[in-house]
């Protein structure tokens, strides 16, 4: 009678490749429920580089009860027309969102991967995967001089927008691709606990410009835009001329840059997010919002989703591409959002010109819209305010015909 062959064990369940806030917040979630982690980061430290306007949202802010990192609390915001509109949005003494100070934030989700039992490697780069049939994933990694391999039972990519781990695993591309460009800066003046948008094709073609108070007196300023919007410019001449020749430039003029970032941003959920054996989180994933360009949100929102389900299967060893397929289901939810949402953010804002914006903005700035995006507006859930615009506002029901079309057909 032929002895049952054993199965070689692995070294680890899962290695997450990327320690920043989404690869951080499922791996605590996993450890927490038996998953043996590995945490493998590239950089040496947490936090770094910083490539984002470090917005987080109170339901992702209560996930990991973070809030002594928070720097500035943000009501609303004031958006800018490409002319002289404006208009005030938000409710004083309601928290919209939070700018934290992102080192301190990344290095707290980490520090509760490790409480939570898993490992971490620093100064860490994964360097290609070799599968192991049927059972798992040889992962090939450079550190600090040497090389070396780690096998696991499911890889996982959480490494960013330009993610390694999405591109060996032929998972696609995200819809699309952005660009920020950010300055950090003392002597910009603003409303307290309110962020400012400023729109036009010499901002931000496309897109929009912002100033978010960060407190003790700094706010952060910076734009995003798509390369194919960008023609000769590039986002660092835009903030430049934000900053210098703008018909905003005179409340620059006393501004000390103290940092610069920059960074992609990208948006739409690329076409395979699971594979056999391998899943991928966050920025890799393509999950950034279309209307703001924050990522932590809908990563965080990714993670919980399938954190109960990935960790039985883990536990049973079942990580076929069907069964992972089956437990990311959920995500079809983000998916949907991701598309409703961009169609409208193309509708009010990418695909409009300078005159159309300023009439959008100066829609907005009546009172009763403005009551309405008080009411129902949401930085994480934007389309039941756009559709509602588009029902009961006169100015925006020629749009609606456009908006339901391209809803059908994103």
């Amino acid at each position: 009678m032929g002895s049952i062959p054993r199965i070689q064990p692995m070294d680890h369940d899962v290695v997450v490749v990327g320690a920043g806030p989404v690869g951080a917040r499922l791996a605590t979630v996993l450890a927490e429920r038996g998953v043996d982690v590995l945490l493998m980061e590239e950089h040496a430290s947490i936090g770094r580089p910083f490539q984002c306007a470090g917005l987080v949202n109170p339901w992702s802010m209560a996930q990991v009860g973070l809030e002594h990192t928070v720097l500035q609390e943000i009501d609303g915001a004031t958006i800018h027309g490409p002319h002289h509109a404006s208009v005030s949005v938000g409710v004083p003494g309601e928290t919209r969102t939070s700018a934290v100070c992102r080192n301190r934030f990344d290095e707290g989700v980490a520090a509760q991967a490790i409480h939570a039992g898993s490992k971490l490697m620093l100064s860490t780069t994964a360097t290609g995967l070799l599968p192991i049939e049927g059972r798992g994933w040889r992962v090939h990694h450079h550190h600090e001089g040497t090389t070396g391999t780690t096998t696991c039972r499911l890889v996982v990519g959480a490494d960013g927008a330009h993610s390694r781990v999405r591109h060996w695993l032929r998972s696609g591309r995200p819809k699309e691709i952005m660009i920020g460009n950010q300055v950090e800066v003392t002597g910009f003046h603003t409303e307290d606990r309110w962020l400012e948008m400023f729109t036009g094709e010499s901002i931000a073609p496309g897109f929009f410009a912002w100033a978010i108070p960060t407190g003790f007196g700094t706010h952060r300023i910076g734009l995003w835009s798509s390369p194919d919007r960008l023609d000769d410019a590039s986002p660092e001449t835009l903030l430049d001329n934000l900053m210098t020749t703008s018909r905003h430039a005179p409340r620059f003029v006393d501004c000390q840059i103290v940092a610069r970032f920059c960074g992609p941003i990208p948006g739409g959920m690329v076409r395979r997010p699971v594979r056999e054996r391998a899943m991928l989180f966050g920025d890799a994933a393509g999950l950034a919002k279309p209307t703001t360009g924050g990522g932590i949100g809908p990563g965080f929102k990714q993670v919980s989703m399938v954190a109960d389900a990935l960790a039985e299967a883990i536990h049973d060893d079942n990580l076929s591409e069907n069964m992972l397929k089956k437990i990311a289901r959920p995500w079809d939810d983000l998916k949907r959002h991701q598309t409703r949402a961009r169609a409208l953010r193309n509708l009010f804002l990418t695909e409009s010109d300078d005159e159309t914006l300023e009439r959008h903005v100066s829609v907005f700035a009546q009172p009763e819209v403005t009551e309405m995006i008080n009411r129902l507006g949401d930085i994480e859930h934007p389309v039941p305010l756009g559709l509602e615009m588009l029902r009961k506002v006169p100015s925006f029901r020629p749009l609606a015909l456009r908006a339901g079309w391209a809803m059908l057909t994103a």
